[in-house]
């Protein structure tokens, strides 16, 4: 999380769950109770009756781990609010800089696909920055096809094999 900090992740403005887990949690993951809270927390994001802002849906956080070192995390979003089909879809990632170009994003993506099936999402939608080569690899690599682009966003939908 110091790396997602150093890159300017969780400064005010950033308004992703990453960037709100830094403002809120930072300092608080290397003690057990405080990271056992906030691993209830990141479960309870997934459940339908937990209180959420109003424009907020039910969202599984995945990590990707190796060994016990933390790679990465991806937000799947159980549905889509008209935003969310917008600009930002089903699924976000994020890979910290020190593990970036290695097919990280690609194998996080492809095992949260089955996830997603298991919701009953039957394709997903990706976006991203048009500028934004590595993502529109990634999401490609994944079978994405390029629906359309909305200002700087490029839209894919992916589709979910059955979870296995």
């Amino acid at each position: 999380m110091d790396e997602f900090r150093a890159e300017g992740r969780g400064a005010p403005e950033d308004d992703s769950w990453l960037g709100r887990d830094l403002r809120v949690y930072s300092g608080q993951w290397d003690e057990p109770e405080p990271f056992a809270n906030y691993v209830r927390h990141v479960r309870s994001l997934a459940l339908e009756e937990t209180p959420r802002p109003p424009d907020h849906v039910p969202t599984t956080i995945l990590w990707w781990v190796d060994g016990d070192e933390f790679i990465g995390r991806l937000t799947l979003r159980h549905r889509l609010t008209p935003w969310l089909l917008e600009s930002n879809g089903h699924i976000g990632y994020d890979v910290r800089p020190s593990a970036r170009r290695r097919g990280h994003a690609s194998a996080m993506l492809r095992a949260a696909l089955p996830v997603a099936r298991g919701l009953g999402i039957e394709h997903v939608l990706v976006t991203c920055d048009s500028d934004n080569v590595p993502s529109r690899l990634v999401i490609e690599r994944n079978g994405g096809v390029l629906e359309d682009r909305r200002g700087i966003k490029l839209r894919y939908w992916v589709p979910c094999p059955p979870a296995s």
